[in-house]
């Protein structure tokens, strides 16, 4: 037997390589399907199931394109409808992978199809169990993704509950956790920052593990939850419904623009997509550029920020291209008219105009500090509740578009985050939307609190 955890950190995202006897299986692959066929390759092995643990909503899974080059079977849990081949497994359905089993077990309430897969190995014991998004390390899976007219966040929760303590719970302790998700995941509220656990550590230290009433779990796993990534259901939608080739999709959107087209692009009504860093973006940059860098959750950034209607034309590091699209196509962006050509050194080399923002250090940030400082403090709830600073703005990043109507245009605001690249997204949405007074605050939180500064504790509203 063996298995292979493939994590890709910038979507807090694992997937699983199953195998035994020359077959198998694969857990919730990415929507690029050269990792595992590869792997199945170097392995002299075939795949012969890709088991959905449930309808991904922060991802397009690679389901349908790696079971149709490799002529393998999907397998969903119970209730699962899809737009296209499947196996609707029963609960406790035993699925054979060479000398292995892999049964299903059904677990609603982060979605209704929710599954839990678990590993019977060789000699007949429960090894593992693949929990997809109902049991992370030291979390589980958000109940409101699945709401319906008739089905409410608190029904969701309750299922979640009975699928706890009927499925998961009643597993030996030496069973192996492996979740679909770590930490940084919109999954979950605060997701553990180890991939992998066991069943009796998160009896141990997972709060939604503990002895508690229904009514007490309901309250614990809905409390405090922000609200989804606008693209959730986007990606959900086109999971269940199916979705365009990756390699024809690659190809379409890879494709190279000159300047010129690059402006009749932006004429037409393309947003300009700036992937570099963010201490690049801000000495030049197309003017209504927004900037979202590929060095860190790229993705699920533009997912938060950016509907995926919208069509977008990159500007991109050299050797940058192939990389950035493949990341949108991983969520379900696949609406990208192409890349310009050389960069932005293309786009000034031909005298077209730039925008700026100005930067400033920490330490100059806070020598500066006053009553008149208009301080706009971007980051999660959960991390402002460390400090911030005396009479600062709090708008979450993901909230700010939607809010912008509270703020003044005409204001002068210095924008931190955490460590500099979620301020930078900040500004150059404020820039697009006509904010021409903001400054960036270099390394974020992390430099300000090395100052030394006094933090205030946020109110509680």
């Amino acid at each position: 037997m063996y298995i292979e955890q493939l994590y890709t950190g910038c979507l807090a995202e694992a997937a699983y390589y199953i195998e035994s006897d020359g077959e198998v299986a694969i857990i919730d692959p990415l929507r690029e399907t050269e990792p595992y066929i590869e792997l199945a390759k170097k392995r002299n092995a075939k795949i012969k199931y890709v088991f959905e643990t449930h309808f991904h909503a922060d991802f397009v899974s690679g389901h349908v394109d790696l079971a149709r080059k490799t002529n393998s079977s999907i397998v969903f849990g119970p209730t699962a409808k899809t737009g296209y081949d499947t196996i609707v497994a029963k609960d406790e359905e035993v699925f054979t992978i060479g000398k292995i089993k892999l049964k299903v077990l059904h677990t609603p309430g982060h979605t209704l199809e929710s599954s839990c897969f678990l590993l019977i190995d060789e000699n007949g014991k429960n090894h593992a169990v693949f929990t997809g998004d109902t049991l992370f390390v030291g979390d589980v899976g958000r109940p409101d993704l699945a709401i319906k007219s008739d089905l409410t966040i608190d029904d969701l929760a309750g299922m979640m509950y009975d699928s706890l303590n009927s499925k998961i719970k009643p597993l030996a302790d030496d069973v192996i956790v492996y979740p679909a998700h770590g930490a940084g995941s919109s999954c979950g509220k605060n997701i553990g920052k180890e991939t992998f656990s066991t069943i009796g550590t998160q009896k141990q230290m997972n709060y939604a593990m503990q002895t508690m009433s229904k009514a007490e779990f309901v309250k614990a796993v809905t409390e405090g939850l922000s609200a989804a990534p606008n693209y959730f259901a986007w990606d959900a939608k086109l999971n269940k419904e199916g979705y365009a080739n990756i390699d024809e999709v690659l190809k379409k959107n890879t494709k190279a623009l000159s300047v010129e087209e690059m402006e009749t692009e932006i004429s037409k009504g393309a947003l300009v997509l700036d992937v570099r860093s963010p201490d690049d973006f801000e000495k030049g940059f197309i003017p209504n550029a927004i900037n979202i860098g590929l060095n860190g959750q790229y993705a699920p950034w533009v997912g938060a920020l950016i509907d995926p209607k919208v069509s977008l034309v990159l500007v991109t590091d050299e050797g940058k291209e192939t990389e950035a699209v493949l990341r949108l196509a991983r969520v379900g962006y696949e609406n990208v008219n192409g890349y310009l050509n050389g960069g932005i050194t293309s786009w000034k080399n031909a005298g077209k105009k730039t925008d700026t923002i100005e930067s400033i250090s920490a330490e100059k940030f806070v020598a500066e500090l006053n009553s008149d400082t208009n301080v706009l403090d971007v980051r999660k709830p959960g991390e402002v509740e460390g400090g911030m600073i005396e009479n600062a703005n709090h708008i979450c990043l993901s909230q700010l578009q939607s809010k912008l109507d509270t703020l003044d245009k005409n204001t002068h605001y210095t924008i931190h985050c955490a460590g500099g690249y979620r301020s930078m997204m900040a500004a150059s949405i404020m820039k697009q939307k006509g904010f021409n007074k903001v400054t960036n605050v270099l390394g974020g939180m992390g430099k300000i609190k090395a100052t030394g500064i006094k933090l205030v504790l946020p109110e509680v509203v």
